[in-house]
């Protein structure tokens, strides 16, 4: 789906600013263990399927509606994943908007559908193998969101914090 009545009034409002995004994302995985990717239209990269949260929707909901919309699959959602942001999740669109996401990673289980592209932000779906991963033309945080998934589906990641006060004691 092409930019949101909302973001796009954000948007007339702050020009191409640096805009922070809350978003979702889906993995999931087949009888293989494989894990099912998008290539996005705006990048023809690989990533994970999903978007953004749109004002009052419950981030779930908001999972389950970008995986459908996205990949053509209906999903029951399993679990948290992790939750991720920073620098390395920031990225410019061709029309020049710059956007920072946080996303909110879930693990989901096909309901069912048959895997296909929206032909809009998706132009390929697959499904990919662990030692696929690495020489995926793909955004630069997928292999770690990956990475941190196959490791260990049973536990949320996060960063942990680096911040402390500067007078913890004052």
């Amino acid at each position: 789906m092409p930019m949101s009545p909302y973001m796009a009034s954000i948007r007339e409002k702050i020009g191409n600013q640096l805009l922070e995004i809350p978003s979702v994302s889906v993995l999931t995985y087949d009888e293989q263990d494989r894990v099912l990717l998008v290539r996005h239209a705006e990048y023809d990269e690989w990533t994970t399927p999903g978007g953004a949260v749109e004002p009052e929707e419950v981030p779930a909901e908001a999972a389950v509606r970008e995986m459908w919309e996205e990949t053509g699959l209906h999903v029951r959602l399993d679990g948290l994943l992790g939750v991720y942001g920073g620098p390395e999740y920031t990225t410019a669109y061709s029309n020049g908007d710059r956007v920072s996401f946080v996303i909110v990673m879930f693990l989901g289980t096909r309901l069912s559908g048959t895997p296909r592209p929206d032909n809009v932000e998706t132009l390929d779906v697959g499904w990919f193998a662990r030692d696929e991963i690495a020489d995926l033309e793909a955004r630069p945080w997928v292999r770690e969101v990956l990475e941190n998934a196959w490791r260990d589906k049973s536990r949320a990641y996060f960063v942990p914090p680096q911040w402390s006060p500067e007078d913890e004691d004052g």
